[in-house]
């Protein structure tokens, strides 16, 4: 028996050692989550007056708006769609709605259709062109929601059945079906069952899962402000101070004593004290200040789900650091709210939009909501040709059709964007095409068995040369014998490329991506220009993102240059006038148009072949 006691003891003495079990010792074992719920009074004056509030409510907001939508149909549809969403004011109505969505809790645009009867559902299929009359944006503060619908079979379900807004006048109440609205909550209920008087049929407003990071940083900003004017303290020590203080005349002469100080240190500079004073400056340090604002702000953004390069418009920091990342989750953020919030709730608005612009719903119609994320031309163009020579390796291996090939390769430019209206355009022309399907037919015509040995040759690696002729050289020797320039070359142009690397012309191919009108290139007028000394010959520099890209499209094929840094320019003279000074050279600003690229073998020798007048 006294075992069993003793091994009791012991039992209960680890415990006390340990914490464990002990409220009063484990601190987590009373903490608890509470609603803090935010009246519309607060919302208001956090919106009104804290910065911090309003751009969490706002930005992702207008982020989800603010690029539109691509519609894919006939251009005179496009237009026509697009005017109508101007007339509504379609874009500056749903920012309004998401603004009023995310910051009350809920908010809805009212389709305006003019008909008298509200509570009936709204009929789309007998929507016709200019059926909506007006867009109305209302807040949860503007609508009362009706009781939810209980009824699974019902396509309303766990929605309020209808809404009861304002008529003609104050007193009067209309109920309206929730088919005529548009309508978007803050952040919704877990069940709408469970938040009976509670925004009831809507949602929270979005302020409210951020309010505490939100009031930490508001105040931790605050206490740091505060610390500004507490810099600097000065601190004196004075003999029996604390037992002198019972004295009135002690307080008086006190005071006088160092307002006397304080006049002499700000005269001279200097602080005058009694022998057995003490003087002593204490100053605050703001060294770990900025890192503990910045962890806050960080808090707060990460709450309100918004980078902080974003929410605080400044650039990422530190070293390599980009914000890419954290810019590209937010952008996934956003059109996951356009494609699972906001494509459901506008539904039948654009069903009604788009029978409102043409009197009529083509079923080919359809839109996509435009990337936050802008490509650049050159990684457009660069996704264009990968795209251009996968569909040419897959020719070449005659697994697929000509048919099947020209289906996908078409679809995917659309999808893609890169050519508008090209399927209209296919369409036209689908019963005039023919495929060509190539063949090993023997050829009896000496001619094209001529023909066909030269191409087959023209396969042959050799040295490569390629250059465009200046189109309106006229015009630029005019500018250059203006300028002093005694004599001018023949044959303006450009380089585009010079390798002594054996390499193969048809793998490099025409530049038919930047192909204009006869496959002509025009460098518009204006941008930068400079006159530049290259060895004897003097030049005209120039900017061109399309030979430098086609440049370095054939380095990627294998060719080396005498000269790694490529600079698009034309060689004006090789007899420059003694005295001339280049800076001081005017440079020719108009447009250059330049013809189409001429290939040739590298000539050794070319320098003798180069006229002057």
């Amino acid at each position: 028996m006294g075992d069993v006691i003793q091994l009791r003891a012991n039992d209960s003495l680890r415990s006390v050692v340990a914490g464990l079990g002990d409220p009063l010792r484990d601190k987590m074992a009373t903490a608890y989550y509470g609603l803090q719920f935010l009246d519309d009074v607060q919302l208001a004056a956090i919106y009104k007056s804290n910065w911090l509030g309003k751009k969490i409510v706002d930005i992702p907001a207008m982020d989800a708006v603010r690029k539109g939508r691509d519609w894919q149909a006939e251009q005179d549809q496009i237009e026509l769609i697009e005017a109508e969403e101007k007339r509504l004011g379609f874009w500056q109505k749903l920012l309004e709605a998401k603004v009023k969505a995310r910051l009350w809790g809920g908010a809805a645009l009212f389709i305006g259709t003019g008909e008298a009867d509200l509570e009936s559902p709204l009929n789309i299929e007998r929507m016709g062109k200019g059926g909506i009359k007006y867009l109305t944006a209302l807040s949860r503060r503007d609508i009362s929601a009706g009781p939810i619908d209980q009824n699974v079979l019902s396509e309303f379900y766990g929605k309020p059945a209808y809404y009861e807004v304002t008529g003609g006048s104050a007193s009067t109440m209309v109920r309206i079906h929730p088919s005529r609205f548009a309508t978007f909550v803050g952040a919704p209920h877990a069940d709408n069952l469970l938040a009976q008087g509670i925004n009831y049929g809507w949602g929270d407003s979005i302020i409210e899962a951020v309010y505490s990071a939100m009031k930490n940083a508001d105040a931790t900003a605050a206490n740091i402000a505060s610390l500004v004017f507490e810099a600097n303290v000065d601190v004196f020590r004075i003999p029996d101070f604390m037992a002198s203080l019972s004295d009135p005349a002690y307080q008086s002469r006190l005071l006088d004593r160092f307002m006397l100080a304080a006049t002499a240190k700000g005269i001279n500079r200097a602080l005058l004290l009694d022998k057995e004073e003490e003087y002593e400056r204490k100053q605050v340090s703001f060294a770990t200040l900025p890192d503990v604002m910045q962890t806050f702000l960080q808090m707060a953004a990460g709450a309100a789900d918004i980078p902080v390069t974003r929410l605080l418009g400044q650039s990422p920091a530190g070293m390599s650091a980009t914000g890419e990342s954290d810019m590209n989750n937010y952008y996934d953020r956003i059109a996951s709210i356009q494609s699972l919030e906001m494509s459901p709730s506008l539904y039948r608005l654009d069903e009604s939009l788009i029978r409102s612009s043409l009197g009529s719903r083509p079923a080919e119609i359809f839109y996509s909501w435009s990337p936050l994320k802008q490509m650049t031309e050159k990684e457009l163009a660069e996704i264009g040709k990968m795209h251009a020579d996968t569909a040419n390796i897959l020719v070449t291996t005659g697994l697929f059709t000509s048919e099947e090939l020209r289906t996908v390769v078409s679809n995917q430019l659309v999808e893609d964007g890169f050519y508008q209206g090209l399927d209209q355009a296919m369409e036209a022309t689908a019963e005039d095409w023919e495929p060509d399907l190539g063949g090993d037919d023997e050829i009896d015509d000496p001619d094209q068995q001529a023909k066909q040995r030269q191409q087959a040759a023209d396969a042959a690696p050799r040295t490569l040369y390629i250059r465009r002729d200046v189109v309106n050289a006229a015009e630029i020797t005019r500018w250059a014998k203006s300028q002093g320039f005694t004599t001018v070359q023949d044959g303006l142009h450009v380089t585009i490329i010079h390798t002594r690397t054996p390499i193969d012309w048809i793998k490099v191919g025409n530049d038919i991506e930047w192909a204009d009108s006869g496959n002509t290139i025009k460098i518009l007028a204006g941008g930068p220009r400079l006159m530049e000394q290259f060895g004897d010959a003097v030049v005209l520099q120039f900017a061109s993102s399309r030979l430098t890209w086609r440049h370095e499209d054939i380095k990627r094929l294998g060719a080396e240059t005498d000269y790694p840094d490529y600079q698009p320019h034309i060689t004006i003279t090789w007899q420059k006038p003694e005295g001339i000074d280049l800076s001081k050279v005017e440079p020719y600003r108009g447009e250059i148009v330049l013809g189409p690229e001429v290939f040739e073998q590298v000539n050794d020798d070319w320098k003798a072949g180069v006229t002057e007048a």
